[in-house]
Protein backbone atom coordinates (compact mmCIF):
# COMPACT_ATOMS: atom_id res chain seq x y z
CA UNK A 1 0.00 0.00 0.00
CA UNK A 2 1.45 3.29 -0.83
CA UNK A 3 1.41 6.56 1.33
CA UNK A 4 -1.25 7.93 -0.59
CA UNK A 5 -3.29 4.93 -0.61
CA UNK A 6 -2.60 5.23 3.26
CA UNK A 7 -3.15 9.41 4.16
CA UNK A 8 -6.20 10.95 3.96
CA UNK A 9 -5.60 14.36 3.21
CA UNK A 10 -7.12 17.53 4.98
CA UNK A 11 -10.08 18.54 3.24
CA UNK A 12 -8.61 20.91 1.07
CA UNK A 13 -5.88 18.71 -0.22
CA UNK A 14 -8.21 16.31 -1.64
CA UNK A 15 -8.31 17.92 -5.28
CA UNK A 16 -6.21 15.72 -7.53
CA UNK A 17 -4.10 18.30 -8.74
CA UNK A 18 -2.70 19.79 -5.06
CA UNK A 19 -0.06 16.40 -5.84
CA UNK A 20 0.35 17.10 -9.57
CA UNK A 21 0.47 21.20 -9.31
CA UNK A 22 3.31 20.95 -6.92
CA UNK A 23 4.78 18.70 -8.94
CA UNK A 24 4.67 21.02 -12.11
CA UNK A 25 5.99 23.83 -9.53
CA UNK A 26 8.95 22.08 -8.64
CA UNK A 27 10.08 21.45 -11.96
CA UNK A 28 9.15 25.52 -12.97
CA UNK A 29 11.43 26.50 -10.11
CA UNK A 30 14.65 24.30 -10.94
CA UNK A 31 14.31 25.30 -14.37
CA UNK A 32 14.01 28.97 -12.75
CA UNK A 33 16.96 28.13 -10.63
CA UNK A 34 19.39 26.10 -12.77
CA UNK A 35 18.30 26.26 -16.12
CA UNK A 36 16.65 23.20 -16.84
CA UNK A 37 14.09 20.91 -15.52
CA UNK A 38 14.19 17.58 -13.92
CA UNK A 39 12.96 14.82 -16.29
CA UNK A 40 10.33 13.79 -14.18
CA UNK A 41 8.57 14.77 -10.56
CA UNK A 42 5.76 13.41 -8.59
CA UNK A 43 4.83 14.46 -4.94
CA UNK A 44 3.21 12.80 -1.97
CA UNK A 45 2.26 12.92 1.45
CA UNK A 46 4.10 11.02 4.08
CA UNK A 47 1.48 11.77 6.57
CA UNK A 48 -0.69 14.44 7.34
CA UNK A 49 1.91 17.57 7.48
CA UNK A 50 4.67 16.57 5.10
CA UNK A 51 4.92 17.15 1.54
CA UNK A 52 7.49 14.82 -0.61
CA UNK A 53 8.32 15.86 -4.09
CA UNK A 54 10.73 13.56 -6.04
CA UNK A 55 12.92 15.08 -9.01
CA UNK A 56 14.40 12.80 -11.30
CA UNK A 57 17.54 13.93 -13.23
CA UNK A 58 18.07 17.06 -12.44
CA UNK A 59 21.55 17.61 -13.14
CA UNK A 60 23.07 20.36 -14.84
CA UNK A 61 25.70 19.84 -17.91
CA UNK A 62 28.13 21.02 -15.69
CA UNK A 63 27.45 19.15 -12.68
CA UNK A 64 27.35 16.25 -14.94
CA UNK A 65 30.97 17.14 -15.50
CA UNK A 66 31.65 16.80 -11.74
CA UNK A 67 30.05 13.37 -11.60
CA UNK A 68 32.45 12.37 -14.20
CA UNK A 69 35.49 13.51 -12.01
CA UNK A 70 34.38 11.91 -9.17
CA UNK A 71 33.28 15.78 -7.94
CA UNK A 72 30.26 14.21 -5.41
CA UNK A 73 30.81 15.90 -2.39
CA UNK A 74 31.68 19.19 -4.31
CA UNK A 75 28.75 18.80 -6.44
CA UNK A 76 26.21 17.71 -3.49
CA UNK A 77 27.45 20.56 -1.42
CA UNK A 78 27.10 23.51 -3.97
CA UNK A 79 23.56 21.92 -4.89
CA UNK A 80 22.38 22.34 -1.46
CA UNK A 81 23.61 25.81 -0.84
CA UNK A 82 22.01 26.73 -4.19
CA UNK A 83 18.83 25.21 -3.25
CA UNK A 84 18.94 26.50 0.18
CA UNK A 85 19.71 30.38 -1.11
CA UNK A 86 16.52 29.88 -2.84
CA UNK A 87 14.48 29.00 -0.11
CA UNK A 88 11.49 30.92 -0.63
CA UNK A 89 11.26 29.86 -3.93
CA UNK A 90 11.09 26.54 -3.07
CA UNK A 91 8.26 27.14 -0.43
CA UNK A 92 6.02 30.11 -1.94
CA UNK A 93 4.39 27.41 -4.47
CA UNK A 94 3.75 24.68 -2.13
CA UNK A 95 1.98 27.40 0.40
CA UNK A 96 0.31 28.88 -2.73
CA UNK A 97 -1.04 25.44 -3.42
CA UNK A 98 -2.28 23.84 -0.01
CA UNK A 99 -3.19 26.85 1.58
CA UNK A 100 -0.60 25.86 4.69
CA UNK A 101 2.60 27.39 5.52
CA UNK A 102 5.72 25.50 5.66
CA UNK A 103 7.82 25.24 8.38
CA UNK A 104 10.58 23.51 7.72
CA UNK A 105 12.24 22.80 4.19
CA UNK A 106 14.91 19.83 3.79
CA UNK A 107 16.47 19.61 0.44
CA UNK A 108 18.44 16.12 -0.88
CA UNK A 109 20.43 15.23 -3.78
CA UNK A 110 22.12 11.94 -4.72
CA UNK A 111 24.31 12.77 -7.79
CA UNK A 112 25.70 9.15 -7.36
CA UNK A 113 21.72 8.24 -9.37
CA UNK A 114 21.64 10.85 -12.24
CA UNK A 115 21.18 13.51 -9.71
CA UNK A 116 17.40 12.28 -8.00
CA UNK A 117 16.31 15.07 -5.59
CA UNK A 118 14.02 14.94 -2.81
CA UNK A 119 12.50 18.27 -1.69
CA UNK A 120 10.19 17.63 1.70
CA UNK A 121 8.04 20.36 2.85
CA UNK A 122 7.24 19.77 6.91
CA UNK A 123 3.65 21.70 7.08
CA UNK A 124 2.59 23.43 10.28
CA UNK A 125 -0.51 21.04 11.62
CA UNK A 126 -4.17 22.07 10.29
CA UNK A 127 -5.83 24.91 12.41
CA UNK A 128 -1.82 26.00 13.65
CA UNK A 129 -0.13 28.84 11.93
CA UNK A 130 3.75 30.20 12.62
CA UNK A 131 6.93 31.64 10.96
CA UNK A 132 7.36 30.65 7.30
CA UNK A 133 10.18 28.77 6.52
CA UNK A 134 10.98 31.21 3.82
CA UNK A 135 10.49 34.25 6.19
CA UNK A 136 13.95 32.83 8.50
CA UNK A 137 16.59 33.83 8.02
CA UNK A 138 19.28 32.05 5.85
CA UNK A 139 22.86 33.28 7.57
CA UNK A 140 20.95 32.57 11.48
Amino acid sequence: MSLEETYEPASDDRRPSVLADISNAMVRVFKEQFGRGPTAARTYWAGPDVLVCVLEETLTPAERRMVDMGEHHRLREARLFFQYATVAQFCEPVERITGRTVRAFHSSVDSEVEGQCAEVFVLYPEGREGPSRSSVRQDA
